[in-house]
């Protein structure tokens, strides 16, 4: 173990993060994975490898990086002058960029030979169709960069890749509808392999209700709430980022498991419950009509995969479009939740969005020895 060379990927979030220790010689192989808070991220990462008797020869580390503008439309090696893109582009993503910036900074610090990847959660979405893109807004603004990026991307790279693996490659060149159903939660579209849409747009605000997240909102309450409150832009930014969503509707908790254990006692709650369900079926319907049907629906997410009151609600209604579970297996929370036979195979799975770093950096440091 101790000779053995690995490869550390990073998943930052805004409170906290994930990362894993994976084998660089065969990526497939994750050795050790945990979960720290942000504001001592690397310092507790190494704790934890430590506490676990794990000596790691770190050869290569990747960072997730929630936003790559439209400049990166694959993984890369980051340097001085991606470095100072990832600045510029501070104010496209104020709530991610900053911190993942500080934990490149801080491995850095830590390991100055050891080469790190920027792995972009935008990436995936890099090539949408023009139409998928393009904001209603003044054309100037587009040519500026603003426009829809789509995010969750690594999430969607490893179910492309599981669904191919579990179902073959003819079911995921199919119409495919992800649901990454998480305390940040989107939808993506995907026919012939290459996504095509996605709920998500210039920010991981917009799309679904999330967590604490929004989602899409008339952009008139902006005006309205200036005018009312005296708010100000910071303050609406933080309201829809961090008050909003299923916290806001339910007034008492951001989690969908308190919120489902509570539903038929509190109103708030089975308000919360609904409109999330209710607008997660609003994008499958949507997304089918875009595609002209849909194969395959895939739930993911912390929510996606395990909350089978979720799924039953989400795809109740949609039989015209194929969409059928088979209750059974819902509750038992099994991979397939369609009955046999079914027109549109439907199936919940766990997403590993750090195998997938794993897989980018090892592509890399490879070709480029």
């Amino acid at each position: 173990m101790e000779s053995q060379r690995h490869i550390l990927a990073i998943n930052g979030g805004s409170s906290s993060l994930k990362f894993a220790l994976f084998n660089a010689d065969d990526p497939t192989q994750k050795i050790f994975s945990g979960k720290v808070d942000a504001s001592a991220a690397t310092a507790q990462i190494f704790d934890q490898l430590r506490s676990n008797s794990i000596e790691a020869n770190i050869v290569a580390i990747g960072h997730r990086i929630v936003f790559g503008s439209m400049n990166y439309g694959a993984h890369t090696v980051i340097d001085d002058a991606l470095l100072t893109t990832l600045h510029e582009n501070e104010t496209f993503n104020p709530d991610h960029l900053p911190g993942e910036i500080k934990l490149i900074d801080e491995c850095t610090i830590h390991f100055p030979d050891v080469p790190q990847i920027a792995c972009f959660d935008t990436a995936f979405f890099h090539d949408l169709p023009r139409v998928a893109q393009i904001l209603p807004i003044p054309r100037k603004y587009f040519e500026q960069g603003i426009r829809r990026y789509g995010f969750h991307g690594l999430s969607y790279e490893y179910l492309m890749k599981d669904l191919a693996t579990r179902h073959g490659e003819s079911v995921a060149n199919g119409r495919v509808i992800f649901a990454h159903l998480g305390s940040g939660a989107s939808l993506a579209a995907v026919k012939g392999g290459t996504p095509i849409d996605t709920t998500m747009s210039f920010t991981p605000t917009s799309g679904v209700p999330m967590s604490t997240r929004s989602g899409d909102l008339d952009p008139g309450l902006v005006n309205y709430l200036a005018q009312r409150e005296n708010m100000t832009a910071e303050q609406f930014n933080d309201m829809v980022n961090h008050h909003a969503g299923s916290l806001g509707v339910s007034d008492v908790s951001d989690d969908m498991y308190y919120l489902l254990e509570h539903m038929f006692e509190d109103e708030r709650c089975m308000d919360a419950v609904t409109l999330f369900c209710y607008e997660v079926k609003k994008r499958i319907g949507a997304f089918a009509a875009a595609m002209g049907g849909v194969d395959t629906v895939v739930f993911a997410g912390g929510i996606g995969e395990k909350a089978p009151r979720i799924r039953k609600r989400v795809c109740e209604g949609l039989e015209f479009l194929g969409i059928e579970l088979d209750h059974d297996r819902d509750e038992r929370n099994e991979s397939v939740l369609s009955p046999e036979g079914a027109s549109v195979l439907i199936t919940a799975v766990y997403t590993d969005e750090e195998s997938i770093v794993a897989s980018a950096v090892h592509r890399i440091i490879t070709s480029h020895t």
